[in-house]
Parts: structure tokens; C-alpha cells; sequence
């Protein structure tokens, strides 16, 4: 088996995980109308819901899957649903009937995001106890709902600016901070996330389809938990941006609201005993793990031996991919996990730490890292092919979803005279594999699990 047949199974297995997670597909499989009931059937999960005790229903959410959500959602509601409003990343779109889209930026917010958030505050006002309210959450919400927050301070207002938020977001993202960390001091900085919503849709009932895209899928992390309790402090903010050494960096005001609330002069964000708490369900519907269970199968039926290591990948996307090559190349040389042909399977979402110049993104920079531990074992290399690639389409500030590793683009690079290294160096991991032809190019997907890894090994 040549490389060509590995990339050709790679992007067939890595399709399937892709299709396992489709947002709409979840919904129009597992929740539907009979009369004036609501049914969710989703694994062991089985509610439903009287309509009869609402005289309106509205949607909203925001992320970058949700898009394909609200389709499902008007699909299956018909006539019973009012409206809405959802905030989708640029391109991350779909053609509705009833409720209304807007995009936004993403990852860094901006101010089409903060005009979106204004118009979601204000219907969520609207709400009363008269209204369910379906909202569609998915990764990417956190940076969509930007409402800066602002409070007294010893007797003096400190508001933050969408500005001042955008610097901050910029630097956790430069400095390799994880996104439960981000999400964190997105939270404190919000006067919509961590639970912040509910206070506002109260007294209205509100049920809530999520799509996890953070390791471990807590919903208090995905869109920075909206409509949950936050188990997240201040304390913990202020800590983070000490941790990464950014305390000096962040605008002043940002500091002083950090420093404040982790004193105890600002309001905490939603904690569990709220009473909002009590009007909203969480529901999730596709995780990670889903799509590795997919990319299993598919591996399977293609004759490999699939070995499904963990969901839960985290750390420095350079060094997780150094492990993962040193299993695959062991694997390769003694058969330590299976007899090839094999198919060694990993998700999560590592990050990476910007030290260059360069173009590229965390599952790039994965096949880079890993493409330089091939070439210290050519002999192997001809057996192994590498993907890692964001289920979101998006890797990085870039147009690609990922990157391939193998002994085809090793070649490639010696060709073209490409040091493999400098370009790690300088964080260019996209214009190495643009230059080799190694890039995932998805386009945006609508769905959003954080990231497969997936390595085949035959026994040629």
C-alpha cells in the first residue's frame, strides 16, 4: 500500500468522524414534534416537552456550528417556532426561513460580534414566562458574544472595550494559554457568559442543544458556558494571565477588573444553586469522542485495525505530536499495539505557543512536528502516513483544516530544499505544506468536536 491510498483512506476516515458530528443530522434524528410535544431522545436521554405551556418560541445561540442547527431547528418546529437570532462565523452559513443569522469574527472578536450580542441581550429581555427559548450553542460562541463587561469599582465605573478585549484575547492566544483557560478569563470579562444569560432570560423557560468543542466536554467551558453555572472564579483569571506572564501586557483596565472581582468588589458569574438555574436544560449533542467511535468504524470497514487512544489530548501541539510518532513508529517496527495494518486514533485540542513569524495552526504544526520525527526514521516513514485536522474546517488564522504527514512530502521538501525545522521554528507550518502540497483543505464544516489525530500503518 503506497502513500496515495493512505491519503485517500485518511480523508475517507476523517469524513466519517465529520459526518458522525453533523449538527443537523443529530437533530433531525433525535428530536421531534408530535402535537404539542416536544421529544429529545439522545442516548440514555429522554425529555419531553409540553408546548401547550408557552405562547412563544424563540431560537438564539451563537458558534460556529449552529448555522446547520437552526436549519434542523426550523425543520423541525415548522409553524410552532417564532423567530430568533444566531451568530455564526464568517461563511459558516446556511439559508433560513425564520430566524435570523448574522456572522462575526472569530477568534478574535469584533464589532459585528458586539452589535449580534446587543440584539440577543435585548430578545432575551423580551422573554417572559410565557416563552421557551431553544438555544443553539456550539464552539466558536465565545469569541461570537462579545458584550464587554463593566461595573463599579470603589465608586468609579471600569468598563472594558471590545478593544481591550480583542489585545486580551490576541495575547492568551499567542502565549499557548488552553482554551478552558481562555474561556476562563472570557467568562469574568463578559456580561453574558459563565451563566450570565439565564439572568436575563428569566423568568422564561430555555432548553439548550450543545455541541461540545473542549476536552472533557464541560459544559461550562463550551461558548464559555452561557446558560450554566460557572465553577470559575476571578481569583482564577487574575492567576491565569500571572501563569503566562501576559499580567503586565493586558490593557490596564483589564487588569484592574481581573484584580478587582478577585477581591470581591465585582459581582461572580453564575454558580450552582442559582435559582436561573432552575429554568433551563442543558442538552449536549455530539462530542469528540462521537467522532473518533466514526473514524473507527470507517477505519475498520477500510481493513485496518483501529486503536482509539483518548479523546482528550491537550499540551503543546509540537511535542504531543513527538508521542504520538514515537507509538506509531514503534508500532511500525515491532507491532507493539496490533499487527499492521493499523489505524491509530487521538482527539482533543493541543495548543500552540506563537515564538515565529509564521502562518499556521495547531493541527499543522501536529503533522509538521511529526513529519520531522519521520525523517529521523526513513526507514519506517514509508509505512506510516500522519492527518491531524480541525472538525471546524478552520486551523489556525488559515484556509485549512490540517495537514498530512508522510514519506511522500519528505521528499517533496528535500526537493524543494525546505527546512523542515526553521519552519517549525518560526510557526510557518502553513506555507511549508502549501509549498509540498500536505494541506486538509475541508472548507468550513459546520460542526465543531476540536480535532482528530489519525495515523495509518501498513504492513507492506
Amino acid at each position: 500500500m503506497g502513500w496515495v491510498q493512505r491519503r485517500d483512506d485518511l480523508t475517507a476516515i476523517f469524513q466519517a468522524a465529520l459526518h458522525r458530528v453533523d449538527p443537523y443530522r443529530m437533530l433531525v434524528e433525535h428530536v421531534h414534534l408530535t402535537g404539542d410535544e416536544l421529544h429529545i431522545e439522545l442516548g440514555a436521554r429522554d425529555l419531553r416537552v409540553d408546548l401547550k405551556r408557552y405562547r412563544r418560541i424563540v431560537a438564539m445561540g451563537a458558534g460556529k456550528a449552529t448555522a446547520p442547527m437552526a436549519l434542523a431547528l426550523e425543520e423541525i418546529m415548522g409553524d410552532r417556532l417564532d423567530g430568533g437570532l444566531i451568530v455564526v462565523k464568517y461563511g459558516h452559513t446556511e439559508q433560513l426561513q425564520k430566524i435570523h443569522l448574522l456572522e462575526a469574527g472569530h477568534p478574535v472578536p469584533d464589532e459585528n460580534g458586539l452589535a449580534a450580542t446587543r440584539r440577543i441581550m435585548a430578545l432575551a429581555e423580551q422573554s417572559d414566562e410565557q416563552t421557551l427559548v431553544i438555544s443553539l450553542i456550539s464552539g466558536g460562541g465565545s469569541a461570537l458574544l462579545p458584550l464587554p463587561a463593566r461595573a463599579v469599582v470603589d465608586g468609579e465605573e471600569v468598563a472594558i472595550t471590545l478593544a481591550e478585549k480583542q489585545k486580551t484575547t490576541g495575547l492568551l492566544l499567542a502565549c499557548g494559554a488552553d482554551i478552558e483557560e481562555i474561556n476562563c478569563i472570557r467568562k469574568h470579562l463578559s456580561m453574558i457568559k459563565g451563566g450570565r444569560l439565564l439572568s436575563r432570560l428569566a423568568p422564561a423557560r430555555s432548553l439548550n442543544f450543545i455541541l461540545s468543542d473542549v476536552v472533557g466536554d464541560s459544559l461550562s467551558s463550551i461558548a464559555s458556558g452561557a446558560t450554566c453555572a460557572d465553577p470559575t472564579t476571578f481569583a482564577d483569571a487574575f492567576e491565569i494571565i500571572k501563569k503566562y506572564s501576559i499580567d503586565e501586557q493586558v490593557p490596564p483596565a483589564v487588569r484592574r477588573f481581573l484584580e478587582a472581582g478577585a477581591r470581591g468588589a465585582i459581582p461572580e458569574t453564575v454558580k450552582e444553586g442559582s435559582p436561573e438555574l432552575e429554568l433551563t436544560t442543558n442538552i449536549l449533542i455530539g462530542t469528540n469522542l462521537q467522532a473518533l467511535d466514526a473514524a473507527a468504524a470507517e477505519a475498520q470497514r477500510r481493513g485496518y485495525r483501529p486503536i482509539r487512544l483518548t479523546s482528550r489530548i491537550v499540551g503543546e501541539a509540537r511535542e504531543v505530536a513527538k508521542v504520538l510518532a514515537a507509538i506509531a513508529l514503534d508500532c511500525a517496527a515491532q507491532a507493539t499495539l496490533a499487527e499492521p495494518p493499523v489505524c491509530i486514533l487521538s482527539g482533543g485540542e493541543p495548543v500552540v505557543q506563537v515564538r515565529g513569524r509564521g502562518t499556521g495552526g495547531r493541527n499543522q504544526e501536529m503533522a509538521l512536528s511529526y513529519l520531522l520525527e519521520l525523517a529521523h526514521h526513513r526507514e519506517l516513514a514509508g509505512h506510516l502516513s500522519f492527518l491531524a485536522g480541525a472538525t471546524d474546517g478552520n486551523d489556525g488564522p488559515t484556509d485549512a483544516a490540517g495537514a498530512f504527514a508522510d514519506l511522500e512530502l519528505l521528499e517533496q521538501a528535500t526537493k524543494k530544499g525546505l527546512h523542515l525545522q526553521t519552519y517549525l521554528e518560526n510557526n510557518d507550518s502553513y506555507h511549508f505544506f502549501q509549498q509540498c502540497g500536505g494541506l486538509l483543505l475541508t472548507g468550513p464544516t459546520n460542526t465543531n468536536v476540536c480535532d482528530l489525530h489519525c495515523t495509518l500503518i501498513d504492513s507492506s
